[in-house]
């Protein structure tokens, strides 16, 4: 019956996601929150900030499972505290990426040192709790243990790294939230094998509720994400690494966003990821060279070929993805497979 019953986080994690929305479209066409679908060439609008939806969604179902765990369990261990610290990380992070939203992407929304220096706050109630272990791998001089600096300087700098890096790779319908459910799905199921079932479910409310955004998200979008949700996955992303305490395949996942960063870093990580629409939506590159997987994967379309179109580039970014996340649990079994 108990695991019955860890069903309804996941399914009310969905279903509040799914129902929202419709109301979310009609406000934002009320407020005029309402942004260019910049891959197409009629640039129609489409509701902005969407996200902060899927992030309700994704704390409802959360707060289902801690109700269940104080109420039927009677339980009050260490993790309830930790998902505290968990869903106040991802309020923070959330909120920031609605007002970068408010304040205008298109016309750089908060100042970037702004947004690093409130990421790195939102970090202080992981801090706080001292989350994570403290042992780390350094390479030709083993495992060390570095005590207090851990939480002082490893977690704001992971929290910091994914919540940043995650907001890149964006701008094509449903490729965030896609690429959210392919890297928590398979972080849930790390954090299953290495028993961190509870860790699982918190992530499972998330790739649920996500799962419902896509249906309003996916090309062609009826709602853009915005910063306020991709700063709550990417920060999800690394709490799930620092908790579960594998941060190594949680890098490993992260492979893609590394390279946008890298390949964003060649344009002063001011180059968008947009492409540029003929009148029959084909994409073409929007800068001679290129500054994101977005533009690599139409300049490879095209040569091979193949019509590059938004919805074939964020489906061969996916595909990027699933192999990444294989290849991970390939290398890293040993640690995972006990």
């Amino acid at each position: 019956m108990a695991n019955y019953i860890l069903l309804i986080p996941l399914i009310s994690s969905f279903f509040v996601t799914l129902f929202m929305l419709p109301y979310w479209l009609r406000k934002a066409r009320q407020i005029n929150l309402e942004w260019p679908d910049m891959n197409k060439s009629s640039k129609t609008k489409v509701a902005g900030s969407g996200g902060m939806i899927a992030v309700l969604g994704f704390i409802i179902g959360v707060l289902i499972y801690v109700a269940y765990v104080v109420f039927i369990l009677q339980s009050y261990n260490s993790q309830i505290i930790e998902i505290l610290a968990l869903l106040t990380v991802i309020v923070l992070l959330s909120s920031l990426g609605f007002v970068d939203d408010i304040l205008g992407w298109q016309h750089g929304g908060l100042r970037r040192r702004h947004r690093i220096v409130i990421i790195a706050l939102s970090a202080i109630p992981l801090m706080a709790i001292n989350a994570g272990k403290s042992l780390i791998s350094i390479p030709f001089l083993g495992v060390a243990d570095i005590g207090i600096l851990y939480p002082l300087i490893v977690i704001p700098i992971g929290i910091v790294g994914a919540t940043a890096t995650f907001n890149f790779l964006a701008g094509f319908n449903g490729l965030e939230a896609g690429q959210g459910i392919i890297i928590l799905s398979a972080l849930s199921i790390v954090s299953y094998l290495t028993g961190n079932s509870w860790l699982a479910l918190i992530l499972l409310c998330m790739v649920s509720s996500l799962i419902a955004f896509l249906f309003y998200n996916f090309y062609p979008a009826k709602v853009f994400p915005g910063d306020s949700l991709t700063y709550a996955v990417g920060a999800l992303i690394a709490i799930a690494a620092i908790l579960g305490d594998f941060e190594r395949i949680a890098v490993f996942f992260f492979i893609p966003y590394i390279l946008e960063f890298l390949l964003k870093s060649r344009g002063g990580l001011i180059k968008q990821s947009f492409g540029k629409p003929d009148k029959n939506n084909t994409l073409n590159l929007q800068y001679e060279k290129i500054y994101g997987l977005t533009h690599l994967s139409i300049f490879l379309m095209k040569k091979f070929n193949i019509r590059p179109t938004e919805k074939s580039v964020v489906l061969s970014i996916w595909l990027f993805q699933i192999i990444i996340v294989i290849l991970g649990f390939i290398f890293f079994k040993n640690g995972i497979f006990k």
